[in-house]
């Protein structure tokens, strides 16, 4: 089978498209026909040996997959061969052909194709982590979602926009603002040419954003905490910008607003009966129609590095897959 492998650490020029022996399924693993594999910034950031998690080389990137289900290893009971399922993986996914615990495999509606699964569970669960358990939010309250056109932000969005909340979707273009407004957001903020700070306050009469939702990092992290308002939740998601922020702690006294982090990908395995819990409500939101993952690119498996660069240059709406 062909497999894209990171076999030194570097840019996403540097992976190379093999031939490897298919994997077989062990005790407890499931093996799984790959039809399509999410794109994320993790992906970008393992690659380089700067991610949290670092698997030993030679390894595939792609952290997210829907399948098929090919073979059972033994004592595995929760899914059938020829099951459509979908799964978080950490890596491995760039493959045609992945093993991974059976506990990983999730059945996936009928109503939901290849592409959109494999778009789904890191976004999806990442926000709705972030918004429900993490930041508790309330209907009514401002929600501000920086990043707000990529994979997580835009997912932030409609979720946001399900809680009940009022949702300022801001991102550093008027393209990348329209798609926020196409899939909910409530009113806009271009930060390539407006001031952050400033528009957050106008946007919410004065009083600031009781939800922040941070993907970004870097410049822009502090000019939110500045318009969060009082007892507002500041959400750590991640740092696409590249520069982890160094906030004043005194900005969290005066507001007495909190910085909460989140690590979806630590939950999981933690709390795994409240994350199946929060998956069967997403699966549910799904079917309402609710919420519906934007795939705005699909790239075959040869040309994986060229969805990395898309992903790692910021110029991506919504979600990117690899297609085997």
């Amino acid at each position: 089978m062909k497999t894209m492998l990171c076999k030194q650490y570097g840019p996403p020029e540097s992976l190379v498209l093999e031939d490897v022996e298919p994997p077989k399924a062990g005790p407890g693993q499931v093996v799984v026909e790959v039809k399509a594999c999410g794109v994320n910034f993790p992906d970008v950031l393992i690659i380089e040996n700067k991610y949290q998690f670092k698997p030993q080389l030679p390894f595939a990137p792609g952290g997210e997959i829907s399948g098929v289900v090919k073979e059972l290893g033994e004592g595995v009971t929760n899914v059938a061969v020829g099951d459509r399922v979908l799964a978080s993986t950490g890596f491995g996914g760039f493959a045609e052909e992945i093993a991974i615990p059976a506990a990983a495999a999730v059945p996936i509606p009928d109503s939901m194709d290849f592409p959109t699964a494999a778009a789904f569970l890191m976004t999806y669960g990442t926000s709705y982590y972030a918004l429900k358990d993490r930041a508790q939010i309330r209907p009514g309250e401002n929600l501000v979602v920086l990043g707000a056109a990529g994979g997580v932000g835009l997912a932030a969005v409609e979720l946001g926009k399900a809680l009940g909340a009022r949702v300022i979707a801001a991102a550093s273009s008027e393209e990348k603002l329209a798609v926020c407004r196409e899939h909910g957001a409530d009113a806009t903020i271009d930060y390539s040419k407006d001031g952050l700070k400033d528009e957050m306050k106008e946007l919410t009469g004065g009083k600031g954003a009781d939800v922040v939702y941070d993907p970004v990092g870097g410049e822009y992290s502090e000019a939110a905490i500045r318009a969060t308002a009082w007892e507002g939740r500041f959400l750590v998601i991640g740092f696409a910008a590249g520069d982890i922020p160094r906030i004043p702690l005194n900005l969290t006294l005066l507001k007495s607003c909190q910085i909460v982090g989140v690590f979806w990908g630590a939950f999981v395995g933690r709390e795994p009966e409240r994350n199946r819990q929060n998956t069967r409500e997403l699966f549910e939101l799904f079917e309402k129609g609710t919420i519906k993952p934007y795939v705005s690119s699909s790239y075959p498996l040869a040309e994986a590095a060229s969805a990395l660069h898309e992903i790692g240059g910021r110029r991506a709406k919504g979600k990117i897959v690899v297609v085997p």
